[in-house]
Formats: C-alpha cells, structure tokens, sequence
C-alpha cells in the first residue's frame, strides 16, 4: 500500500497501563528507539489545506472537507461528487480513490484478531516497522475470564495501529474479532473465538472492540454515528458460521441448516452483543448460505437485524471473495455475476472485499437491476466511518504517536501476562506444581512444541511467507532455561509426528533430568482456516513419546499442551507417572516465558477452559455439519456445548485449578423475582414434560415486559490455601424444571479476583432478571418462564433459588 498520511514523529509516547505482574522481574528490551521519518507524502490527513494546496485544488469546493458540516452530510457530498464508474470503483477492499477530488486509494482490508497481522494487504511490514506486539490467541486470551484485560489488549494493538498509520503503513480500519461460537471440538478455526459460550464470546468481543475504537472521553456520545474511532473493527465472521473443510464439505458450499431458536439463543448473540455493547462500527457477512440463503445476501440478516433491530453504525463488509461464491459455489439461484453483486447491495452489503463488485455492478445498473442509490447509500455508510475515524479530519490525540509505540517493553510485558493468565492448570497430583529452583535442576524438555516460535502466535497473527514478525519470541526452551540447565529433544520432527525414531532421545533426556517437561499438541497444519480435524486425538506418535518419556522420567513429568480445540488425553489423566497437566492454547510469541513462570509458580495459575473437552469418541455421534445445539433423539446426536451435553467429558468447560485453594460464602438478596405485568401483556405458552404440571401462566415475551427487576449477589471469596493467586468467579442460571428443549445451564456472569494468602474479597453482581433467567422457546421467542429458577456458582460450590412470579 502506499504510503499515505504519514506525520511527523514525535520522539516519545507513553502508553497509559498499569504495570502487569509485581513479581515479574524487569528486563530492558534491547528494541530499537529511532524515530525513523519516513520518506513519501507529507500530509496528516484528507482535508488538509496544505495538501490540497500541493494538489493545486482548491479545498473550499469540497464541502466534504468543512469539518463544521455534520458527516452524513460531508459523506453525501463526496459521493454526490463522483461518476458512477467513480463511485463504483470505490466498492471493493481496494478503493481507487478520485484523484480530481483529492481523494486518494484505501485499502480497507487489515487484520488484528490478536495484534497487528501482515496478512491482509492494508498492513504493511518492513523495514521501517519490521515488528508488531503478538498476544496469545483468542481461545487462550478468553480463557483468562478477564473483561479489562481483553480491553486493554484492544487499546494496546489499536495505539500500534494508530503509530503505524501514521507511518504510511495501514489503514484505520481493522477486519477483527472473529466472534462465532465454537459450537463442535472439530472446527479448525476455535483458535481465533473465545469459546464455545455465546455470553464469554459476546462478553469478549463488546470488551476487545471497545479497546480498538474507543477514543478517551468519547465513549457515552449521544449520536453513536458521529463518535470518534481510535480505528473501526469489524465483528466477524455472520452468521452460523462454523464449517471451514470437513470430509469434503467446504466452506463456500455449506448451507447451514438452523433452527430459529438455536439462531437466536446461539449463533446471534455475540454479535447482538457486539454491536449493541460494543457499538462496534463493522460487521463482516460470512461464506455460507443459511437456510438456503447466503448470508450476504439476506436481508433479513443485513438489513433488518444488523441495522433495523440492533442499530448498527458502520458499514457492512462480505468475507473476501463472497459474493464471487454466491455465484461459483452455492449458485444462488442459478445467478449471473450482476445478479449476485445486485442482489447484495440491495440486501445491506456496503463493501466487497475481492473484485465483483468493482467489475459487475456497473453492468447491473445498465440491466436495471440495481440503482445509483443503492450504490450512495453504501458508499455513504463507508465514508462516515472514514471520518470518525479522523482519517479525512486528524484525530490529534494521536498525531504524535511513531515507532516508538510499537513493540514497546509495556506490549510485550502485557502479552506476557495474558498468557500467564489463559494458562490452565488441568492436573496437579500431590501437588507437584509449582517446582522450585532449589529441588530441580535439571529440566528435559521435549516434544515437537518444546522449541516452538511460530507455532505459539497461530493464524491472523505472522505469516512467515510475508514480511514482518513478532517483536521477539521466547520459546519454552528459552523460558526453562532461565530457571534451570535445559537438555531439550524435540520427540519429534513435528507436530504430526510420524515417525517415532526420534523418541529415543527424548526417553534418554528424561532419565537423568530432575524433572522433565514434555511439550506437545497440534498447530496450524491440524486445525487452521480451511482445515476442520477429523478427530480429538493426539497426532501421530505422540500418545507413544509421553508414555515412553514419562515411563522412563527420573523425575516428576509435566504435560504442556498446546492446542486450540480439546484433545482427549484421558490416557494421561490416569498416568500415574504424569504428575500436572498444563494447557497453554497458542500462547503468543512471549508463550514460553509465560509458561516457565506458571510451572516455577512466579505465577499462579487461574484460567479456566473456555471449551468443552470431549472424549474422543463423541464426535463419532454426529456429524459437524449438523448445526443444532440440543440433542436429537431421532437421530442419536447427543446435544452440543456445556449448555446441552451431560455427557461424560475428559474436562468441563470452567474448569481450572490453582496452586491454591479457595472457599466460597453466598449472600443473595433476592429470593424472588415479583413481575408486574401491564394490562395488554399476555400469557405464553411453553412445552413442559408430560410428567410435570404445566403452570398457568408458563411463560411471559421479554419483549412485553419492562425488565426493572434485578438480582443482587454477593460471593465472598476466600483464599484459605499458602499461595497468592486468582480465582474465575463463574455465575450460571438454571431454567424451572420440567420445561422441554431448554438449557442445563448458562453462564450469565463472571469476574477474575486477585486475593493474597488468607484474605478474602466480596464479590458483588447484579443480574437483570430477563436477561438472566429468560430462555428461547422452539420458535424463537425470548421468554421469562414463570416458577423455580436456580442461580449457581461455580460447579455448585453454591446456588439458591429465584422464585419469578407474575402479578
């Protein structure tokens, strides 16, 4: 991409964090300093006189660029200006820009699902800026049930963002988070969500996009479609999206078939979320059809739900190259190429990301098949984002910011602690964890992981085929060698581990180390973007290397895994000589500090999975591509996440252990929950087992009631063991009894509490009582069900009941 509206830097810019671990000892970064001017264009933004003046325009024509007109009426005038052949030139990802108007190209496509990501043609890595801050992936990130760290990491890469634009090196606007529930252990993308709970990956997302767009002080505008944008994310990927490649059935085939209520309980939650909670300013249409029709191009996906029921302020963008699979791959209604590209803008989609826009709707305007105002409606939508995000105007709260915010010692400290954070302790016996420098050592470090870099970073982060990188990495040898002598094997030649011949000096390695870690999962080559998997195993050889390295251990054995999706590793659970199990997700480029601190107990461990483990036969039940969540007597399918399987599991979503212990005390406030209904709110009626009384009014629409009444509650959380560290304080409802295709449970709060040694912390939540005991009936309805709710903390530690009535 050219570079564009570079400023001039300042020398120095402090990010406003707060320092991370107090017992992390502090390392000067050996990061390069200079503020590198970079040679090109000279100007801060669109309308600057100086620049137009250098253009030989004259900038008082254009009265997109009077600041004191409000931005819709600033966008109409832009688009008012151009030809259509201009106008339609503007609708793809690369955006040619209007030379006689002074508007230049934009490239709309950037990534940072977990930092700044040379993939994507927006972003551009070189030797000016070679390196951007890593974080862990999502599914890790997520499993730290941390809302203000997941904030703060948005702030953190959206400052990278800001410096980097400056530089002439991106744009403003950011194709990230993906925010699909991870619904089926197989799906290959579970690395980027935040789990397989619609509430944590809404929760996640509101919280993440806040971090990238909010502008300090702006956050509570009246007129959500004039408030400023650090950069505009985009929530992704909508909706019912989560079949990439599977036993042939791909991606841009799939016709996800969706019952109305799992849509509304499920799969379009998040994104209610993300654009309500998280006003975020974009959201991407996916690549499968749903019921039969693709996604971009439903209206009442786009139109009505987006923009007319949630109040979307932003453009609406497709997955790259969808509406080109509209035509090749579902062949939507036997469509012509302007057709699909009609069909779409009408529909609600602003921008194609991919070429069939710029090329078709030109000729579907000639066929009558659209209108020019459809194209000003979406072109309009694009630019009002452009200007709140100052990149017509300036934002000059970030006009100073440079290279030197880039890869700064506080980014990198900060990925650091979100790994520590994610980390999950699954297996502790004795306990053996955390080991002490003084008993151990001597460390073996094997497994295909044990010298893993770019592994630990995942998708949408680095890829090693373009230019760019993290700021540095820390591999696991690298973070165990500062605690002890490490003798490292790699078990084997990667992580598919097809041949055993180098298990052999693993096996010797471990004979002779006081302890021995072995560092093992999955990578991209297993689960990825276009790569379901085909079971919840190990690869290859790899049950063999841990059963023959601990076998063999002198010492205690400790099990690292690094994988996104669950792995049935029960064989390891019953393994007497395995002592602790630590799951890491894809810890970021700092992963194996992070993990050498939690195994030498620097750090605490207090993540909880943010997924269901499933043994490895479940998914021989049924197939991924059957979408629904409850279970299907009919067909012998056993239902789908915490919420509707009660099965047996190698590990439960939640769970998570600790190097020390702690006791819950409940006090709740309200026994029951009193609804006065208004004089035209009526009864509904719900399903209940033939076995149980059916009350008289079962069942009122959340939509007829006021919702002003509340749940107040009070967990005092204590750490009664010898260790400081955290605890994931998880708060879950239980619908009445006896009602028919409801949940088991969901989760409705959560906070992370930091307590010392011996002390305690009141921890306080407030639940409205629709959103927190409401369910979706069969067709869809979100209904408050009359009767004996239960709310539930923990695993049951504690729980007391809500009686709602009607009156």
């Amino acid at each position: 991409m050219p570079k564009i509206l570079s400023f001039l830097l300042c020398l120095s810019f402090t990010i406003t964090s707060s320092v991370i671990c107090t017992d992390e000892k502090d390392e000067v970064l050996k990061i390069s300093t200079d503020a590198a001017t970079p040679t090109g264009s000279d100007f801060t933004y669109i309308c600057d006189p100086a620049r137009y003046a250098k253009l030989k325009l004259d900038m008082k024509s254009f009265a997109f660029c009077d600041s004191k007109l409000p931005y819709n009426v600033r966008a109409k005038d832009l688009v008012d200006q151009m030809t259509l052949a201009e106008k339609i030139a503007q609708l793809g990802n690369h955006a040619d820009g209007v030379a006689r108007l002074g508007l230049p190209k934009y490239e709309w496509w950037s990534e940072a699902l977990h930092g700044l990501s040379n993939v994507g043609p927006g972003t551009v890595f070189d030797n000016l800026v070679p390196h951007a801050t890593s974080f862990p992936t999502v599914i890790l990130t997520a499993a730290s049930f941390n809302e203000k760290r997941w904030r703060e990491i948005g702030q953190v890469v959206s400052t990278e963002a800001r410096a980097m634009y400056n530089l002439g090196q991106s744009g403003l606007t950011y194709w990230s988070p993906t925010i699909n529930v991870a619904r089926d252990p197989r799906w290959g993308r579970i690395t980027e969500t935040p789990g397989e709970d619609p509430f944590v990956v809404g929760t996640y997302a509101s919280n993440y996009v806040r971090g990238l767009q909010d502008v300090a002080g702006t956050e509570h505008y009246k007129d959500l479609n004039t408030r400023p944008l650090k950069v505009a994310a985009c929530c992704k990927h909508f909706a019912a999206y989560d079949v990439d490649n599977w036993h042939g059935v791909d991606r841009y085939h799939f016709d996800a078939r969706v019952t109305e209520q799992d849509m509304e309980e499920s799969f379009l939650r998040p994104f209610e979320m993300c654009v309500k909670d998280g006003d975020v300013s974009s959201v991407m249409c996916s690549y499968n059809s749903v019921n039969g029709i693709p996604t971009c191009a439903d209206p009442k996906l786009l139109r009505q739900t987006l923009r007319q029921e949630w109040n979307l302020h932003g453009y609406i963008v497709a997955d790259c190259d969808s509406v080109e699979v509209m035509v090749t791959g579902h062949k939507f209604l036997n469509d012509s190429n302007e057709d699909a590209v009609a069909q779409t803008l009408k529909a609600g989609l602003d921008l194609d990301c991919g070429a069939y826009y710029p090329k078709y709707v030109g000729n579907a305007v000639n066929q009558g098949k659209v209108r020019e105002s459809n194209i000003d409606e979406a072109l309009q939508n694009l630019y009002i984002v452009l200007l709140r995000t100052g990149y017509f105007d300036g934002l000059p709260a970030y006009k100073a910011l440079g290279k030197n915010d880039i890869c700064t010692n506080r980014s990198i400290e900060l990925a650091t602690q979100v790994a520590r954070e994610g980390i999950t302790l699954l297996k502790n016996d004795g306990p053996t964890l955390p080991l002490n420098t003084a008993t151990f050592k001597t460390l073996a470090v094997v497994g295909p992981h044990a010298n893993s870099t770019v592994a630990m970073i995942g998708n949408y982060a680095f890829d090693p085929r373009n230019p760019g990188s993290p700021c540095r990495y820390t591999s696991p040898i690298d973070g165990f060698s500062t605690y002890g002598k490490v003798n490292y094997a790699a078990g084997c030649g990667d992580v598919k581990c097809k041949d055993a011949s180098l298990i052999p000096p693993a096996v010797e390695a471990a004979k002779t180390a006081d302890a021995t870690i072995i560092v093992t999962g999955l990578d991209l080559s297993i689960e990825a973007e276009g790569l379901d998997r085909l079971d919840l195993l190990l690869p290859g050889k790899q049950t063999d290397l841990i059963n023959q390295v601990a076998a063999a251990a002198k010492g205690p054995v400790i099990l690292v895994l690094m994988t996104a999706g669950g792995v049935d590793i029960s064989f390891v659970n019953t393994n007497p000589k395995i002592k602790a199990i630590l799951w890491v997700g894809y810890p970021g480029a700092e992963g194996g500090r992070a993990i050498a601190d939690v195994v030498f107990g620097q750090y605490n461990p207090a993540g909880r999975l943010p997924i269901t483990w499933y043994q490895a036969d479940y998914i021989n039940k049924l197939p991924l591509t059957s979408m629904q969540f409850r279970p299907d007597d009919n067909q012998g399918y056993p239902g789908r996440t915490y919420k509707f399987f009660n099965g047996s599991t190698v590990f439960p979503f939640g769970f998570g252990l600790s190097y020390t212990k702690f006791n819950y005390t409940l006090n709740a406030t309200v026994p029951s929950l009193p609804v006065k209904l208004q004089r035209f709110t009526h009864c509904h009626d719900l399903n209940y087992m033939a076995n149980k009384t059916k009350p008289t009014c079962p069942a009122i629409l959340v939509s007829d009631l006021q919702c002003g009444e509340y749940i107040e509650l009070t967990v005092v959380v204590q750490n009664v063991g010898g260790k400081v560290g955290s605890e994931v304080v998880l708060v879950y409802s239980k619908p009445p009894d006896g009602i028919t295709g409801t949940y088991l449970k969901q989760l409705i709060g959560f906070q992370r509490v930091y307590i010392a040694a011996g002390a305690s912390q009141e921890v306080k939540f407030v639940f409205n009582g629709c959103k927190s005991l409401a369910i979706v009936d069969y067709a869809g309805n979100n209904i408050l069900p009359f009767g004996g709710h239960t709310i539930i903390v923990g695993d049951g530690v504690a729980s007391f009941p809500v009686q709602v009535t009607f009156h």
